[in-house]
C-alpha cells in the first residue's frame, strides 16, 4: 500500500483509510479534477481539519497523497528543483482550501520553483462539499513580467477548460523560446546589487558599470536588481523573498546565471546556488573571467591563474557526502586523505609554482628596466580607470597597433613603445592594465609583476574619462589603488580625455577647478599640447618641482 505524505501525526486509523483508498481513484486528463474526487478531499479536508491534496500525473494516476495543515501543504520531494526548461513536470496538484482562499504565494512558488503542469485549490464549502475552484498554470516569458496565469470557476460542477490542450500549447511555445535562445547562444544572466550604506545613485552607478562588465565578458543581461538593505542578509545578502522573484524571473527567461554585484562570501554563494540551481557569481569573479579571456602572453595566463586559484581555495567544498571527512581517532581510521583536501593541497601547491613563476618574471623584468635606466631613457606610464581611453591614446601618440575597444579591459597585457620628442630626446612610453572600484585584491597581488613597471615611471599620465558622469568616483578609484602600491608621490600629469563630447565651456570649467590637459585620442585634438607638458615636466629644470602646477 502506498504511503501518505506530510502532516498525518493525529489522524485516526479511518482516516488514514480512506486517504490511502484515494490512490485507488483516477481523473480524465483533460480535466482538472472531477466533482467526485473534489468532494472525497473536501469531506476528508472538513473530517481533519487540514488541507488535503493530491499529485496528478498526465494519465490521470494519483501518484502522492499529501496532508497538511490548516494553512499550507508540505509537497514530498518529486526530483529537483527544475525539472527542465521545455518541459513541464508531468504532475498536477490538487488540494483542498477550507476558507476557499485564492491560492497562496507559496502554492504558486510551489508551481513555478517544481515545474507542475497546473495547480488548484479546491474551496470547502458547508458540510464539506466542494465550492469555487481557483486554478493557475505557468506562462511563457512576456511583456508583462507575469510568471503565471490564475483563474477562477464557481464550481467544480461547472465546465474546465481542456487540461492536455492547454500543457501541450504551453510546452510548445517553451520549446520555441529555447530553440530562439540556443540560436543566440550567449549566456543570459540576471545582475544583483545590494544597496547598503544608503547612497542609492552609488549603487545604480556600480551597477551600470557590472552591466559593462557582463557585455565585456560576453554576457547578454535580461535584467537587473537592486535592492536597498540595512545590512546584507549573511545567508543570501539579499532578502529570501528578493531570492524567491529572482528564481521565479530567471526559470521564465531561461537565465543561466546570477551576477552579485557585491563580493559573496564562500557560505553565501553556496547557499544561493543551493536555493536557485543556477551558476553564482561575483563580481571578483567576473572580472577574474574577463581577464582569463583577455590574457594573451604567457605572463598574463600565468598572472590570471594565481589570482582564479587563490579566489577559489577557500571555496572549495566537498560535493560527494559518500567521501570520509574523517581524520583519524576512534571511528576514524582508515580513510586517509580525502578527495577534498587533496584539492586542496594540489591547489596550494599549485599557487606556490606559479608564485615562484612570477618571481622569475618579475626579476626579469627588473634586469630590463636596470638596462634602460643605464641608457638614462625616461619612463613614462599611462595609468587611469577602465575604458577611459588609455590604449588609444598609445596608439594616437606613437602610431602602435595596440587593440582598443570599447569594452572594459580591452588591453590586459603591458605595451611599451619609443616616443620621440624634439630637440632629438627619446622615452619609453607603457600603457599598463585599467583599475576598476573594488578590484580583487588577489588579482592585484598576481599582477604585481606587471604593475612593478609603475615604480620605475618617470611620469604617470592618469587618464580620465571626462565625459563620463562618475569621473570623480573613478578617479578616487584610481588614486586609491595608487595609494596602496606606494606610487601617489610619483609625478603626475592629468589627462582628461573624451573632452570632445563635453561643452567647451564644462571642459574650461574642468581644468580651471582641477587642472591637466583636456584631449581626444580618437580625434588627435590636444595631443600637441599633451606632449608639451609631458616635455616640459620630464626634461625642465626643477620639472618635480613643477608637476603640482601641471
Amino acid at each position: 500500500m502506498k504511503e501518505i505524505y506530510g502532516n498525518t501525526l493525529g489522524l485516526k486509523s479511518s482516516e488514514q483509510h480512506r486517504l490511502r483508498n484515494t490512490y485507488r481513484r483516477r481523473v480524465s486528463p483533460h480535466e482538472i479534477v472531477s466533482p467526485e474526487l473534489a468532494r472525497h478531499l473536501t469531506e476528508l479536508s472538513r473530517e481533519t481539519n487540514r488541507q488535503v491534496g493530491v499529485l496528478i500525473n498526465r494519465k490521470g494516476d494519483i501518484e502522492h497523497v499529501v496532508v497538511g495543515n490548516a494553512h499550507k501543504l508540505e509537497l514530498p520531494d518529486i526530483g529537483r528543483a527544475r525539472a527542465g526548461q521545455i518541459r513541464l513536470r508531468g504532475l498536477r496538484l490538487v488540494h483542498t482550501h477550507l476558507k476557499s482562499e485564492p491560492l497562496t504565494k507559496d502554492d504558486l512558488t510551489d508551481l513555478a520553483l517544481l515545474r507542475l503542469d497546473c495547480v488548484a485549490a479546491v474551496g470547502v464549502g458547508d458540510e464539506g462539499l466542494p465550492g469555487v475552484l481557483h486554478f493557475a498554470h505557468l506562462v511563457p516569458e512576456n511583456g508583462t513580467g507575469e510568471f503565471w496565469q490564475v483563474s477562477t470557476l464557481p464550481s467544480v460542477h461547472v465546465e474546465q477548460p481542456d487540461l492536455m490542450a492547454t500543457l501541450d500549447a504551453l510546452e510548445e511555445e517553451f520549446n520555441r523560446k529555447a530553440a530562439a535562445r540556443k540560436v543566440g547562444g550567449r549566456e543570459k544572466a540576471i545582475l544583483v546589487a545590494v544597496c547598503l550604506n544608503g547612497d542609492r545613485g552609488q549603487a545604480e552607478a556600480s551597477l551600470a558599470e557590472l552591466k559593462e562588465l557582463a557585455r565585456t565578458a560576453g554576457v547578454e543581461v535580461i535584467d537587473s536588481v537592486l535592492q536597498v538593505r540595512r545590512e546584507a542578509d549573511p545567508r543570501y545578502l539579499i532578502g529570501r523573498g528578493k531570492l524567491e522573484d529572482l528564481n521565479l524571473r530567471s526559470m521564465q527567461s531561461m537565465v543561466d546565471l546570477l551576477i552579485f554585484d557585491k563580493d559573496l562570501t564562500p557560505s553565501q554563494g553556496r547557499h544561493i546556488g543551493e536555493a536557485t540551481s543556477l551558476k553564482v557569481l561575483d563580481r571578483s569573479q567576473l572580472i577574474l573571467d574577463i581577464f582569463a579571456q583577455r590574457a594573451q602572453s604567457a605572463e598574463g595566463k600565468l598572472q590570471v591563474e594565481l589570482a582564479q586559484l587563490k579566489y577559489r581555495l577557500p571555496r572549495l567544498v566537498q560535493s560527494d557526502d559518500s567521501l570520509s571527512r574523517l581524520a583519524g581517532g576512534i571511528g576514524g581510521r582508515g580513510p586517509g586523505e580525502t578527495k577534498l583536501e587533496i584539492d586542496r593541497r594540489r591547489v596550494r601547491e599549485r599557487i606556490t609554482h606559479l608564485e615562484k613563476r612570477i618571481d622569475a618574471i618579475s626579476r626579469e623584468r627588473s634586469v630590463r628596466r636596470a638596462q634602460r635606466n643605464r641608457r638614462e631613457l625616461p619612463v613614462i606610464s599611462i595609468v587611469g580607470y577602465t575604458n577611459a581611453g588609455k590604449s588609444t591614446l598609445l596608439n594616437a601618440i606613437t602610431n602602435a597597433e595596440v587593440l582598443a575597444e570599447n569594452k572594459l579591459f580591452a588591453t590586459l597585457d603591458p605595451t611599451s613603445r619609443r616616443l620621440r620628442f624634439p630637440q632629438e630626446r627619446e622615452v619609453i612610453i607603457t600603457d599598463t592594465v585599467g583599475f576598476i572600484r573594488d578590484l580583487p585584491k588577489d588579482l592585484v597581488a598576481a599582477f604585481r609583476a606587471t604593475l612593478e613597471e609603475l615604480y620605475d615611471a618617470s611620469l604617470l599620465l592618469h587618464v580620465v574619462d571626462a565625459a563620463d558622469p562618475a569621473r570623480d568616483e573613478q578617479v578616487e578609484a584610481v588614486e586609491n589603488i595608487l595609494e596602496s602600491l606606494g606610487l601617489m608621490e610619483k609625478p603626475r600629469l592629468m589627462v582628461w580625455n573624451k573632452a570632445d563630447k563635453m561643452a567647451p565651456e564644462d571642459v574650461e570649467a574642468l581644468l580651471r577647478s582641477r587642472g591637466g590637459v583636456a584631449i581626444s585620442a580618437s580625434t588627435r585634438e590636444g595631443l600637441a599640447s599633451l606632449l608639451a607638458k609631458a616635455d616640459t615636466t620630464l626634461f625642465a629644470e626643477g620639472a618635480t618641482e613643477a608637476i603640482g602646477a601641471v
